[in-house]
């Protein structure tokens, strides 16, 4: 098979999570054991860190993989859902896995693949563990796909487990309510391998507490331990200032080029995870982490988080899809200049989107859509659901004719927004 067969390959025979939703789910990590058993367990010929939590983790872990890479690790970097390229999801320094190797190591392991019945987010997962101890890189950061306790990356045995946050997201798998979910995500979480907490939620945090205590590792919560004491946009840059739990001063105007308001959680995560890989060996100077953060975007190929897409209107795009998500990017709707708001949005059909639809500003001109995939909630549904609600504008099915829609009819000092779903973000990229 070529390149493009490989996928279609990949694509359509394997159980496929964002194709299908929960029918795709393994419910143990027995496939993903005996598909790394066959490879020769490469995942434990090379050090990683974990990152898990609701929203955040991406950021997180391209701001990780940015600052390792600036300090001359060589960084894998495993992160999901893609975007544009199937290939975005496994990275060594920003780089894309190259075409040549998705190609050889699916026609290698294919006679595997068939007789184990993996699903796509297994094999993607091996695959990912292979190339990287193949490329022999000095860490990766590998990301949760969904949960943890779990989830097919939940095999490795990481020098650093990083927890963002936990906020309600996909309930129908992981459970109703914060504590099931936060059981989930505590699942990382290893005996003597230090863990650092993004955010210290009085509905989770016992769940990480008696986690960290049961197998006798260190937790930290960097909500507690770092402090942001100032923040500012500055053009395409997000500037803070930083302080830890005593008030000291760690960083003064650090410049980040991800310019949404939620990263400030996510920074003091990073800066949190950062002091806790010092302490193991890690030299990694302040001036790394300043010449890092202010390139993330360029380092490591990170797209779609508060990204602006166009100007005269101002367009943006963002991957939030959930109620935590959707709440930081109303935030930063409000902060951003504009006369008349529009809204380009689509969902999937598997996540209850009730209380996202109340979120949603009322005065906004709407653009219904939807992703072109199984699991998009067709978007005559998402018209009705929104219409009982309050909010008025056009059906139009295919996203990308939504947002020409949306430019025609939007003035130059208007704000055009794009998202509700990665998968519309995708498309819109």
């Amino acid at each position: 098979m070529n390149y493009q067969e490989t996928l279609d390959y990949l694509y359509s025979k394997l159980p496929m999570f964002t194709r299908i939703g929960e029918a795709a789910l393994k419910k143990d990590l027995h496939n993903t054991i005996a598909l790394c058993a066959e490879l020769g367990n490469p995942q434990d010929t090379f050090k990683t860190i974990h990152v898990g939590g609701t929203n955040g983790k991406g950021s997180t872990s391209h701001m990780l993989s940015a600052i390792l890479q600036e300090a001359g690790y060589k960084t894998g970097l495993y992160t999901s859902p893609h975007l544009k390229d199937f290939r975005e999801r496994i990275k060594i320094n920003g780089q894309m896995i190259p075409e040549a190797v998705v190609t050889a190591f699916v026609e290698q392991q294919q006679e595997f693949i068939t007789e184990l019945q993996p699903s796509f987010f297994e094999v993607t997962v091996g695959m990912a563990f292979a190339y990287f101890a193949e490329e022999k890189v000095d860490v990766a950061i590998i990301e949760v796909g969904l949960g943890g306790r779990l989830d097919s990356t939940n095999i490795i045995h990481p020098e650093l487990s990083v927890i963002t946050n936990i906020s309600l997201d996909h309930t129908n798998i992981l459970g109703n309510t914060i504590a099931e979910i936060a059981f989930e995500k505590a699942g990382i979480i290893k005996a003597g391998v230090p863990a650092v907490m993004g955010e210290r939620d009085p509905a989770s945090e016992d769940i990480f507490i008696g986690k960290a205590a049961e197998v006798n590792t260190d937790l930290h919560f960097a909500s507690k331990e770092v402090q942001i004491k100032s923040s500012d946009k500055d053009g395409e840059q997000l500037i803070v200032s930083i302080t830890d739990a005593a008030g000291d001063t760690l960083f003064t105007d650090l410049a980040l080029d991800l310019t949404g308001t939620y990263q400030l959680k996510n920074i003091r995560t990073v800066i949190a995870a950062v002091v806790q890989l010092r302490k193991i060996g890690y030299q990694i100077s302040d001036q790394h982490i300043y010449d890092a953060l202010k390139q993330v975007k360029a380092l490591t190929g990170l797209q779609g988080r508060w990204q602006q897409i166009g100007s005269n209107p101002t367009v943006i795009c963002d991957t939030g899809h959930n109620v935590a998500g959707i709440q930081e990017i109303l935030q930063n709707i409000q902060q951003t200049p504009h006369q008349q708001l529009h809204m380009v949005i689509g969902f999937v059909k598997d996540k209850d989107i009730s209380t996202i639809l109340t979120m949603l500003p009322k005065k906004a001109t709407y653009y219904f859509t939807e992703p072109k995939l199984e699991r998009a909630l067709p978007v005559a549904e998402l018209a009705e659901k929104s219409a009982a609600l309050g909010l008025h504008g056009q059906t139009v099915p295919d996203v990308q004719t939504a947002l020409q829609t949306a430019k025609a009819n939007a003035a130059p000092a208007d704000l055009i927004f794009v998202g509700g779903s990665t998968f519309v973000v995708a498309e819109v990229l």
